[in-house]
């Protein structure tokens, strides 16, 4: 029997365990923000990859953002050589998982099981991943204990605000850095016949604008920031969306809609602050002297983030030359550059031919409309061998009765090891 046929049988055998860790994980409620219950995953999963023959190792984030004694950024990092020197080929999932939300007819944390489905917070995004690269690589080592090289699993902190408390810190500590790590898999939810080679860029920024407080029966002794705001806001659909919406990509950005430059005001904030939900009173009659957006811009590896950044700036000059008394500030939140792995990578061609030998069609390439951990392992880890493959489907991600495939995460599964086989095996 060829270590192919293994590999699946071992992987077919393990559809019950697979589907139990899957629970396991998402009965662990590690909701960001704050970062609740991350040390509690990352001794759980140690526990099981110790017995495993894993080195583990615990690192907490310290003085990351978020990172605080009452929510501590712990990550697991888990690491077993081989027989022989060989490459290494890490799994990265994320742990943290988002907000429940409204609108769920089911426990967000039970991990119910009904037909070929396992529901919760995270099943999807990406815990269902993380519990398949689990028994892949067991059902790897299983097949081929000899191996050559080494394989690592990490569950990481914060995918979800950023990775600064996860990948981002242990990239700038060495941890991803080429010499070290050579193929990197991040399971997100992007089907399992798709392989997604990167990510568009982002640029979040803080827009305000100036006004006068004054009394509201007579605003004409003021200068309401909120109307100056609203400038802002009929020049971006005059001028802005159209002329991003001209700008087009040659990634393989999914969805369609994504192919082009986007723009979403994430936020808005003006005039008396909001009160507690007990407050019973009035508001007081003030003139706005300060209001603010939040806008999340997603631009294109064919654009540069200078020329983006100009584009806002030259918008709100054209305004404030036409516009009596207008003033404003804009500060940088973050930036991430945009990212693809091309296709002729190792560790693309290799997944390529594992989705194939499991599925029997042909891979689609993608890239993702919103930014994941492959920024950090690019830019601060240096390393460009890196993709997401995953089970599940990306547009369940953050929805009430979150909820992934069991014969799609055992299917990336054999995908996963097959990988290891190809890059691995002696």
């Amino acid at each position: 029997m060829d270590l192919s046929t293994r590999i699946k049988l071992e992987i077919d055998s393990r559809r019950d365990e697979l589907v139990a860790l899957t629970q396991d994980l998402i009965r662990i409620p590690t909701l960001n923000p704050p970062g609740r219950h991350y040390r509690e995953i990352c001794d759980y999963l140690a526990e099981r990859l110790a017995r495993q023959g894993f080195k583990v190792e615990l690192i907490r984030a310290h003085n990351a953002p978020g990172d605080s004694d009452a929510y501590p950024r712990w990550n697991l990092l888990a690491r077993r050589e081989g027989a022989a020197p060989g490459d290494c080929v890490h799994f990265n999932s994320h742990h943290d998982v988002v907000e429940v939300g409204h609108g769920w007819t089911r426990d967000p944390f039970g991990g119910e099981v009904e037909g070929d489905r396992v529901y919760g917070r995270g099943a999807c995004d990406m815990k269902g991943g993380l519990a398949a690269s689990v028994i892949a690589a067991e059902a790897f080592i299983a097949a081929c204990p000899d191996y050559r090289g080494a394989i690592e699993i990490s569950a990481t902190a914060d995918e979800e605000s950023g990775g600064y408390g996860g990948v981002a810190y242990l990239a700038a500590q060495g941890y991803f850095a080429p010499e070290r790590v050579q193929h990197v898999i991040i399971p997100e939810p992007l089907h399992k016949d798709q392989i997604c080679l990167g990510h568009r860029g982002v640029w979040w920024a803080e827009i305000e604008t100036h006004g006068r407080i004054a009394h509201g029966s007579m605003p004409f002794l003021g200068d309401s920031a909120i109307r100056h705001m609203s400038a802002v806001l009929a020049e971006m659909e005059e001028t802005l969306y159209p002329l991003l919406a001209s700008k087009r990509t040659e990634m393989p950005v999914i969805p369609e809609g994504a192919r082009q430059s986007t723009l979403n005001v994430n936020a808005i904030h003006g005039g008396a602050p909001e009160q507690a939900p007990d407050f019973t009173g009035l508001p007081a009659p003030c003139v706005a002297d300060r209001c603010r957006i939040v806008i999340d811009r997603r631009f294109l590896i064919e654009e540069q983030i200078d020329e983006v950044k100009s584009e806002i700036t030259a918008m709100m000059e054209r305004i404030r030359a036409s516009r009596p008394g207008f003033s404003y500030e804009i500060r940088d939140l973050f930036e991430v550059q945009p990212t693809m792995t091309d296709r002729d990578a190792p560790v693309v061609r290799s997944t390529a031919a594992a989705i194939e030998a499991v599925l029997g069609r042909e891979a689609a390439y993608v890239v993702s409309p919103g930014t994941y951990d492959q920024k950090h392992i690019d830019r601060i880890g240096r390393l460009k061998n890196c993709i997401a493959y995953g089970p599940g489907l990306l547009e369940l991600a953050h929805q009430p009765d979150e909820w992934v495939g069991i014969t799609d995460m055992s299917d990336a599964a054999k995908v996963m090891a097959l990988v290891l086989a190809e890059l691995l095996a002696a």
